[in-house]
């Protein structure tokens, strides 16, 4: 019996991006792997739950999932800080965790362990797409808006250094409480700096309400914002009208070619909403973990996490990826810029395909890694 424990937020800021879609995801790879079988497939079980974004939370779920439960896996993991909350538990109960919805850098960083995988993105890849891309666009002058916690500045850190190092200036930056709902006065901060663009280094509603409110105050489009993290959920919410222009970067978009348009109608036609990547990770990875137990013939979680770094992922989600020491799986990421309203042809087509990031360049750079698990 294998038993995996889908940890999300089912009813914050992060419902929409990750949420039921996330268990859902994982219960379609379930579902797929025991179709694959035919039959010979081991017992495997899903339990799920909610952290409500608070780390506390989160780690009592996960050592009452591993002592009480069995759980073998938790997956997910939606906000750095129930991230970093759930890995040193896992690492205790010797179980595995694999993070697909929480984004700092820290996760594969000094904080790494040899049970956890940093599966769909990070605060990095963010930077290098999203804020090398704006620089280069003309945005050189930034001021921050960012989610006060470890994500949000992780997010402002990295793209702080993608920004200088591309010649550009940052005038300052305002912490917000996470999560937050009136962002006026950080807003009149940004617009009184000047800057050209006010990078959002926040997420899920943070990002969006950022936006509506920045709107309303006039502030675009006279400064223009940069989305550090958004993801497909946003721009449906906000619509192409308030997005058009916007640059993002995702590790995945539903629309790229056969294969990601065949899984995402089947995730569409159970969820009535096409993926973000946080789901589409979620399946990739639990699929992956599966087929890692499989091929190692046990679930002791060394034997299985050995065969995940020995395995490559092939699949809709990504191509010759591999899992490097740190847990970091190292895959292309792509840079879009969201469609004017008239050059969406269908339900859920915006984005233009602006660049594909290589693997190489969208993760940290094994010497610059703070992570004890990787030789250097």
């Amino acid at each position: 019996m294998v038993k995996i424990g889908v940890l999300t937020d089912l009813s914050g800021s992060y419902s929409d991006l990750a949420g039921a879609g996330s268990v859902l995801a994982a219960r379609m790879a379930i579902d797929d792997f025991i179709a694959q079988e035919k039959g010979r497939a081991f017992k495997i079980e899903l339990v799920s739950a909610d952290h409500q974004n608070k780390g506390d939370v989160a780690s009592n779920k996960a050592r009452e999932w591993f002592e009480r439960d069995q759980v073998d896996m938790i997956t997910d993991l939606v906000t750095t800080s129930t991230a970093l909350a759930v890995m040193p538990v896992a690492k205790e109960k010797n179980r595995i965790t694999i993070v697909n919805g929480a984004a700092a850098t820290l996760i594969t960083g000094k904080n790494c362990t040899d049970t956890n995988v940093h599966y769909t993105y990070d605060t990095y890849a963010l930077a290098n797409g999203t804020g090398k891309a704006v620089v280069k666009q003309g945005g050189d002058t930034w001021f921050f808006l960012t989610a006060d916690y470890a994500f949000g500045q992780a997010l402002e850190k990295d793209t702080t250094a993608v920004v200088l190092a591309n010649g550009g200036k940052v005038l300052g930056s305002v912490r917000h409480p996470f999560p937050g709902t009136d962002f006026s006065s950080f807003l009149l901060k940004a617009q009184a700096s000047g800057a050209k663009v006010i990078g959002l280094a926040n997420a899920g509603t943070d990002t969006t309400n950022s936006i509506k409110q920045a709107a309303e105050f006039g502030i675009t489009p006279k400064q223009s914002l940069a989305g550090l993290l958004m993801f497909i959920t946003d721009i449906h919410s906000l619509g192409l009208k308030a997005t058009q222009g916007m640059y993002l970067t995702e590790g995945f978009y539903w629309d790229l070619n056969d294969e990601t348009r065949a899984w995402s109608k089947r995730f569409f036609e159970k969820h009535k909403r096409m993926p973000t990547m946080v789901q589409a990770g979620v399946y990739s990875s639990t699929m992956h973990y599966l087929q890692a137990i499989k091929a190692a013939g046990t679930d002791d979680t060394k034997a299985v996490m050995a065969k995940m770094k020995a395995m490559p992922v092939n699949d809709f989600f990504a191509k010759n990826a591999k899992i490097r020491d740190d847990g970091r799986l190292v895959h292309d990421f792509y840079l879009l810029q969201v469609k004017k309203p008239e050059e969406s042809k269908t339900p859920w087509d915006y984005y233009h395909v602006r660049q594909v990031i290589p693997a190489a360049e969208a993760v940290t750079p094994v010497a610059m890694s703070e992570c004890p698990l990787l030789k250097k």
